[in-house]
This record gives C-alpha cells, sequence and structure tokens, in this order.
C-alpha cells in the first residue's frame, strides 16, 4: 500500500494525510469476515453492515487513485469519485459466487474514477468506445515503460506498435498522444495578463445565442398580449364559426373538410369559405383593439 501512495502528499498537515490517517483506525476485514457481512447485508440490508464493508474498504479506492495521480486532477475527487463506486459495489455483491468482495469492489471503484477523469479530462469528449477508453489510460503508461517520457513526437513504427497492442488505428495514437500532451485550457483564464490574474477571460468572447432576461421576459410580455387579444376577438365569431376554426387551425389533430362537411352537412368548399372568414372576422377585431 505504501509503495502505491508514492508521489501523494499524505503528512498530516494537509486534508489528504488528514483523511489517510482516519481511515486507517478501521479494520480490515479476512476473507471469512468479508463474506460474513457481504451474505448478512443481501438478507437484511443493514446499513451498520454496509458501513463496516464500506470502511475497511476505503484504503483500497486509495490504492486505486493513486495510480491515476499523473492526470492532473484533483485527488480529494478522485477519491469521491472512487468511494462513490464502492457505494454501488456494495448494492450489486453477489457473496454467493465465490469472489472477494475486495476484488469485485475494484472494478467499481476504477470505473467510476475513469469516468470522472473522461468527463473531466476534455471538453470535447473522448474515450468514446472501449479501444479508445484503453487507449487514454494505458498510452502513458506505454510511453514510460519505452522511457518516452518528453512530449517528442511518436516515430510511425512506435505509434503502429502501440496501436497493434491497444487494438486502435494509429491515428488515434496520433490525436490522443496529442491531447495527453496539450491538455485543454481553462476559458477562465485572462487573455491580457501574462500571470493570469485578472483582465478579460476567454470565456468573455464566448457568443451565447440564448435570449437574455430582458429578452425573455419582452417575449414573454409579447405572448400575453397576444393572447389577450385574441381571447378578446374570437367573441365576435358564433359557436359554428369557432368550432370550424379551432379543428382546422388549433385542434392537435386537424380535422379534414370533408369530416367538418359531414357535421355540418354542408359543401367542403363552405367549410373552407367559413374558416377562411372566420380568420378575417378575428384579423379585424384585433386590429381595432389596437
Amino acid at each position: 500500500m505504501e509503495t502505491a501512495l508514492t508521489g501523494l502528499d499524505f503528512s498530516p498537515d494537509t486534508n489528504l494525510g488528514r483523511y489517510l490517517q482516519h481511515i486507517r483506525k478501521y479494520p480490515l476485514l479476512s476473507q471469512e469476515e468479508e463474506y460474513e457481512l457481504a451474505v448478512k447485508y443481501k438478507q437484511t440490508q443493514d446499513k451498520a453492515i454496509a458501513y463496516k464493508l464500506i470502511t475497511s474498504h476505503l484504503r483500497l479506492v486509495i490504492k486505486v487513485v493513486s495510480k491515476y495521480k499523473g492526470y492532473g486532477l484533483p485527488i480529494n475527487e478522485m477519491i469521491s469519485e472512487g468511494n462513490i463506486g464502492l457505494l454501488y459495489a456494495i448494492n450489486k455483491f453477489e457473496p454467493d459466487k465465490g469472489f472477494r468482495f475486495s476484488t469485485y469492489a475494484l472494478w467499481w471503484i476504477k470505473a467510476a474514477v475513469q469516468k470522472y477523469i473522461l468527463n473531466s479530462w476534455s471538453l470535447v469528449k473522448l474515450g468514446t468506445t472501449a479501444a479508445q477508453k484503453k487507449l487514454f489510460f494505458n498510452l502513458r503508461k506505454i510511453k514510460n515503460s519505452m522511457n518516452l517520457t518528453d512530449d517528442r513526437e511518436l516515430s510511425n513504427k512506435i505509434i503502429q506498435d502501440i496501436a497493434d497492442s491497444l487494438d486502435v488505428s494509429t491515428q488515434e495514437v496520433t490525436d490522443m498522444n496529442t491531447r495527453l500532451k496539450a491538455h485543454d485550457g481553462s476559458l477562465n483564464v485572462s487573455v491580457d495578463s501574462q500571470n493570469g490574474d485578472g483582465g478579460t477571460e476567454w470565456m468573455d468572447f464566448i457568443y451565447d445565442t440564448k435570449p437574455n432576461q430582458e429578452e425573455q421576459f419582452s417575449y414573454r410580455e409579447t405572448m400575453n398580449y397576444r393572447r389577450k387579444l385574441f381571447r378578446r376577438a374570437i367573441t365576435v365569431l358564433n359557436p359554428r364559426e369557432k368550432d370550424i376554426l379551432y379543428k382546422r387551425r388549433m385542434c392537435e389533430d386537424n380535422i379534414t373538410l370533408d369530416d367538418l362537411s359531414k357535421v355540418y352537412n354542408i359543401s367542403k368548399e363552405r367549410v373552407r369559405q367559413i374558416e377562411l372568414n372566420s380568420i378575417r372576422k378575428i384579423t379585424k377585431a384585433i386590429e381595432l383593439m389596437q
């Protein structure tokens, strides 16, 4: 465990250090204890039992998170996501299948942390397939094993070897390597200050096409005014005209001229004339009210 934590600042005067000291007080469970507690929880859904299982595996989350410290994301947030994965694991675990809870929980913890990293790493979606996710999380490891720790471009042979080993295209390897070398910048970085403090931010240059509050309010006021005019104007129509206009223009399922001609025992052309005359009468009434 201590080897896995290399590179993380767990000194007592840091929040992470205090957290690690806190979770160390929870005892680790033997395989038999794990199994017994898991069976009891499956039967009773007792929160106290779940608490014992979860707290005994909090150090497992730390171990998993330590492997992803190179992505430049807040360690405490990755730990939180890993803990959420642990909660999912305890509700999905089937003790009678013969696996240790720690083995099963490891998969859920890693999945939760990796999902957080993928969502946080880029404003542009990446890792859309299983192979691309594997590439994202293994490319740096492969480069380190080949002593390619700088940001130089990869040779065609190295790119091909990586693509073959991870079952992705050479273009995907090239694109991912470029992305990993240049993490997305923040939109809140200042564009006119060398130290990034104060001044205009990149966010200020993004044009928002959505209407602002004043425009939304004006639109609502206009629509409310038009509805009031229409409700007053429609009173100039007689019941038949209202019914035909509603069924032809305002009903969700528009009624055909033929159907209405049968209802009122008139020709289809007469129905059409009533419909158009009704619209003219309403329009004229609204003009007089404005």
